[in-house]
């Protein structure tokens, strides 16, 4: 599971953070692609794992969940694909490779104690 060692990442960049403003991080923000290979479940619950006795404890991980769009050579337009098995475009059905968005893997935004 190696969504444990991406939480102990995020967990260590926001703490560093945390660390230099001397203060707690309420939650960190997260943009997670569909095609970044991780499963959020896994995350959420490492999560939890990797903040106990650290300036994290206690925070939430918010995930946005960020969709895979591609730009349609034939339409000449971006398209949201409904399925990660099947890049084609939504309206005209051609193939497409160009991936605009959903390898994301972020940390957007930290909530900070005041």
């Amino acid at each position: 599971m190696h969504e444990l060692s991406i939480a102990l990442n995020i967990v260590d960049m926001a703490q560093e953070e945390a660390e230099r403003r001397n203060t707690q991080v309420e939650a960190v923000h997260l943009e997670l692609g569909a095609l970044s290979g991780v499963v959020k479940e896994a995350l959420l619950f490492s999560y939890g794992i990797a903040c106990d006795g650290t300036r994290l404890e206690g925070s939430r991980l918010v995930v946005k969940d960020i969709p895979i769009e591609v730009f349609c050579s034939s339409c000449r337009i971006a398209k949201t694909l409904q399925s990660m098995q099947w890049f084609h475009c939504p309206d005209c059905g051609a193939a497409t490779t160009e991936i605009l968005h959903g390898k994301e893997l972020a940390i957007t935004a930290l909530e900070l104690k005041q």
